[in-house]
């Protein structure tokens, strides 16, 4: 370890660095650790490749699926941040030293127990790799790190990302090979396409260096052009290797890929797929140097900062031997930008300016989606017939957060707000235009729309800007704060106003918005491709579910539509599952916690949300029309609802908080104030048990929201890549909830809406038992 010079950051992501590891051809490797103490290796990306698009994609590929390799005999990748400015992986840090640094500097060649252990744990390790879809390419001696219970293979996949990026020559723009030369496969260095087999024949070569302490056909030297044509021509001098593991060994080094073995039969051969898993695999002598290297690690403070050192000579030194010189590192001219732009968390957007846009795109968005759905005689819309605007706001959720993702969520935002304003504008004027009455409808269906773009992009930024607890909370401590205050408003707004000064007030909002787009953090390179049959059934399933949902119970129009946009749900999960260009984040489609967060928005959506027009009809109606008993109680639901929120948002600033227990209390306080506000309209009670009963249901709704809208969207915060269709479910998910309760109340008006207090105290249990128990880390 070296000590972080004056241009090292201090953090990358939620890391603190302490130490660098090293250098090599992508940058920088640092020694880094969580807030809970976890000791991580943190690679920092050469900025120079972080300014590719195509060499963000590609990385960004394989980091997704180094994820999955989870291998026994590997350092799995815990966190990333593909979309950063500086894009950055880490990775479980290991203990101990790198083969080379035991072979070549400490102790010298291993025994043969320990190499054929080493062959069987290598072997399995690579099964993991190539099961997730990957090929290492660069399988050396200085990948193998040594530990007490055996070796584990490190930058599995990673290398991939630069190919492509280097032209006709072996050699990067910073001289560093793709491979390293001691340590190629035959077809790597004749350019031909790779196959897992190019692995085997690295680990035959890491097995003769492991066994002999030499290189397989030298060290390279000064004449890399020979050195590369004994690789591809010349057989392998096994000299040294065990006489029990020459036959293996001979098999892996074949020239022709297909003759080689599998790992799956070199662990059988070597191991039976476990080694000898009976007794202690390295000798005496370097198990003690791993303790006291491990020592080493836990006494470990980082020291003051240092001048950044001087630049890394083009050649090694003349004193090294060949063995030393062919895994000396390359230089690298520039591995980390300067201190003004090193890696560090992406601008969050819960500082003040941000969230002072992405409140008013909100408030803009949910106050248009309100005024869409009343009629002009200020009655609500919804029941009499589909409101255009709300139908198209639903369609476009899903494709819209797909979009943010692909094509960046500033860019998505404004091109959301811009429409939604010129819509909104449009409306205002629809009279003096003259415009016909299926014109209007393209309007409310452009309204809704770039609605939908402007939501989902919006909170996509909340979701993955912060990578601090505090800072998170705080983001959507505002955002779920603004939600129910704007929604509250809006109903009273299109109560009390007419509908031009809704729309006007819309549209400021959403040019305001526009106007300060630009102090978000800038969108990352595009990021894959659309996904065309995703995004038709994504817009497709939710139009129609809410189409139907739109006419009047027992209306046969609301059936046909309703039971076809849940097919096309279905059929958009089944797709979602087999799909590489997914719409959906992969955990939203699988992980008991995402999908636990989309039911409870769902059931949120059909117990609490659609009884919000209700009470603002029936206090109107009880109070005969007086303004202030009209605005009260809608007004203490928002206060509530803010309070709440603030409540969750200091409770979520803990590591420890539950986000569980925080939304079951915040949905059984929503059934208790629901079942009062419904007690009170029932009884004639407007004036004094009303008020209470909104402002405790507003309270528990805030305190709700917070969790359920960070756990529905954790898959957000795990993979920045897919943040925007996280948010997109979310968002489909409750307004589809309130859709399907809006349908069932007006087809029960009737009866008082308990069945919407059972739907609540459902979620409260659906919450409890399937949200996580600890808040879930933010992997960038």
């Amino acid at each position: 370890m070296d000590e972080l010079t004056a241009e090292d950051p201090s953090h990358i992501g939620p890391y603190r660095l302490i130490a660098r590891l090293g250098a090599g051809g992508m940058g920088l490797v640092y020694l880094g650790r969580s807030e809970a103490g976890r000791t991580v290796a943190v690679k920092v990306v050469q900025a120079e490749y972080a300014e590719q698009a195509e060499f963000r994609r590609r990385f960004a590929r394989e980091v997704d699926a180094a994820r999955r390799v989870g291998g026994s005999w590997t350092a799995g990748v815990l966190d990333a941040d593909t979309g950063a400015d500086v894009p950055w992986v880490a990775t479980r840090y290991v203990p101990g030293p790198s083969l080379t640094e035991v072979v070549a500097r400490d102790f010298g060649p291993l025994p043969e127990r320990s190499v054929r252990i080493l062959a069987d744990r290598l072997a399995l390790a690579l099964q993991a790799v190539h099961g997730a879809g990957l090929i290492h390419r660069d399988l050396k001696p200085s990948n193998v790190l040594v530990t007490v219970d055996g070796p584990r293979v490190i930058d599995f996949g990673i290398v991939r990302a630069m190919d492509g990026l280097v032209g006709d020559s072996l050699h990067t723009r910073t001289g560093m090979l793709v491979g390293s030369p001691g340590f190629m496969s035959p077809e790597q260095v004749r350019g031909l396409e790779l196959t897992p087999a190019s692995d085997v024949f690295c680990l035959g070569a890491v097995l003769v260096y492991a066994a002999t302490g030499r290189l397989l056909f030298g060290a390279g030297g000064s004449n890399l052009n020979a050195h590369l044509f004994r690789v591809a021509e010349e057989e392998p001098d096994l000299t040294g290797v065990p006489a029990s593991l020459e036959g293996l060994v001979r098999a892996c080094l074949d020239k022709d890929p297909a003759r080689r073995p599998t790992p799956a039969q070199i662990s059988a051969t070597t191991g039976g797929g476990g080694g000898d898993d009976g007794g202690v695999w390295l000798p005496g002598e370097i198990l003690a140097q791993l303790g006291r290297h491990a020592a080493r690690l836990l006494d470990y403070v980082p020291a003051p900062r240092t001048a950044p050192p001087a630049p890394p000579a083009p050649t090694p030194s003349p004193g090294y031997t060949p063995t030393e010189r062919a895994h000396l590192p390359t230089p690298v001219p520039a591995p980390v930008p300067a201190a003004d732009a090193a890696p560090t968390a992406v601008p969050a957007p819960g500082r003040r300016g941000g969230r002072v846009v992405l409140g008013l795109a909100q408030v803009a968005v949910v106050l248009g989606l309100v005024q869409g759905t009343w009629g002009p005689d200020a009655s609500f819309h919804w029941g009499p017939g589909p409101s255009w605007s709300v139908v198209a706001f639903a369609a476009l959720l899903l494709p819209g957060g797909h979009l943010a993702d692909v094509r960046g969520r500033r860019s998505t935002l404004a091109l959301g707000l811009a429409g939604f304003a010129a819509a909104c504008l449009l409306g205002m004027s629809g009279q003096a235009l003259g415009l016909t009455d299926p014109l209007r409808n393209a309007v409310s269906v452009l309204q809704g729309g770039c609605g939908a773009l402007a939501l989902t992009a919006s909170l996509a930024v909340t979701a993955t800007g912060p990578r601090d607890p505090r800072e998170r909370a705080g983001t959507f401590g505002v955002y779920a704060a603004v939600c129910v205050g704007a929604a509250a408003a809006a109903l009273l707004a299109v109560r009390l106003l007419s509908s031009d000064v809704v729309l006007l007030a819309c549209a400021l909002a959403a040019l305001a918005a526009l106007a300060g787009v630009r102090t978000l953090p800038p969108d990352s390179p595009a990021r894959g491709r659309f996904s065309v049959p995703g995004a038709l059934l994504g817009a497709l399933g939710p139009g129609l579910l809410l189409f139907g949902t739109g006419w009047p119970w027992p209306d046969s129009r609301l059936v046909g539509p309703s039971a076809a946009g849940l097919v096309l749900l279905a059929l958009l999960w089944w797709q979602q599952r087999r799909r590489p260009d997914r719409l959906l984040p992969r955990d939203v489609v699988t992980g008991r916690p995402h999908l636990g967060g989309l039911l409870v928005a769902a059931l949120t959506g059909a117990g609490f949300l659609c009884l919000l027009p209700m009470l603002t009809e029936m206090v109107a109606d009880a109070a005969d029309g007086a303004v202030l008993a009209t605005c009260a109680p809608m007004l203490l639901l928002a206060a509530g609802a803010a309070v709440g929120a603030a409540s969750a948002r200091a409770r979520l600033r803990h590591p420890a908080a539950s986000p569980r227990a925080l939304a079951a209390a915040g949905l059984l306080t929503t059934v208790a104030g629901v079942a009062g506000s419904i007690l009170a309209l029932e009884g004639g009670q407007t004036d004094t048990l009303l008020p209470v009963g909104t402002a405790v249901a507003g309270l528990g709704f805030g305190l709700a929201l917070l969790p359920v809208l960070h756990c529905a969207t954790a898959t957000a915060t795990a993979d920045t890549r897919q943040a925007g269709g996280a948010a997109g479910a979310v968002v489909a998910a409750q307004l589809a909830g309130q859709g399907i309760g809006t349908a069932v109340l007006y087809a029960t008006t009737d009866t008082p809406p308990w069945w919407a207090a059972a739907a609540l105290l459902l979620a409260a249990l659906l919450a409890r038992t399937s949200l996580p128990g600890r808040a879930p880390a933010p992997h960038h």
